[in-house]
């Protein structure tokens, strides 16, 4: 199932769909060829139109997790399951958006070149391409940077393309790996509102692997704290701050800081497991 339109107007708003999960890992386990298990019995369930952010300390596998989820390499044991389907490859619902836009945006092609690069395999016409490229510009605040090559644009802008070429694919499930990393404070915060705003209008299912705390808080409906060696998932944690978030109120909430302190301490914790 893929996201019908890009048109916040023709779009289903995600409070009302159905709440189900869309994406579930059940007993997930992960080793490379003889060595150790990186990832052992992980449970998870990702939920019909909700933002989920992975924490945990460095190295603990998130990109490891990351891939598994995505069908960029098999998993040991378990299964990883897709609206119910089990997953044998890359997901025709899924589609990812990488820390580092100077090697996902290929810099010969303009801004729409490469939102059209990864349509080709999907045989559309050639209105239904525009329509999409005109729609995921538009979702991202960039309708005139069309014909603009990435590399005239700023570092935000490129992240802003990266998002738009993932939207155009219409994907039922947004995966992120640090998307915001590489990008400066004020546009970290842009781009995390950005992020809210595409799941409010398209009704879209988005993981994200962080490892900034008070962006997990801040961006999620649940915080999934992984932690151990290997990694399973240590704790779930709810955030009920609203559908509606700002960058100064929100966070200047108590309870904010509290959700922050308790997802601080327990990333504190399995840190200090795994250097033990």
């Amino acid at each position: 199932m893929h996201v019908e339109s890009l048109d916040p107007q023709a779009t289903t708003k995600f409070e009302d769909n159905p709440v189900q999960a869309v994406l579930s890992l059940k007993n997930v386990s992960k080793r490379y060829g003889s060595g150790p298990e990186i990832i052992a019995d992980l449970n998870m369930d990702v939920k019909n139109a909700e933002i989920v952010c992975l924490v945990g300390p460095s190295g603990v596998g998130k990109t490891t997790l990351l891939k598994s989820l995505a069908g960029l390499h098999d998993i040991t044991t378990g299964s990883i399951e897709v609206n119910g389907r089990v997953m044998s490859g890359p997901p025709e619902e899924m589609a990812l958006v990488f820390q580092d836009y100077n090697r996902s945006l290929m810099p010969w092609l303009t801004v729409e070149g490469n939102l059209k690069f990864p349509l080709r395999h999907l045989r559309l016409g050639r209105e239904e391409v525009s329509r999409r490229i005109s729609a995921a510009l538009k979702e991202v605040g960039l309708e005139r940077a069309g014909s603009k090559y990435p590399w005239q644009l700023s570092g935000g802008m490129q992240q802003r393309v990266a998002i738009a070429r993932a939207l155009a694919y219409k994907p039922e499930i947004l995966i992120m790996d640090e998307p915001f990393a590489s990008v400066d404070a004020q546009t970290r915060f842009e781009l995390e509102d950005l992020t809210r705003r595409i799941r409010d209008d398209l009704g879209m299912t988005i993981l994200l692997v962080t490892h900034d705390i008070d962006e997990a808080v801040y961006l999620s409906d649940r915080v999934v704290v992984l932690g151990g060696q290997p990694a399973t998932v240590l704790e779930v944690v709810d955030v009920p701050l609203g559908t509606e978030r700002d960058q100064v109120e929100t966070r200047a909430t108590p309870a904010y800081a509290e959700l922050r302190s308790d997802v601080m301490r327990m990333i504190q914790t399995a840190s200090a497991a795994l250097r033990s």
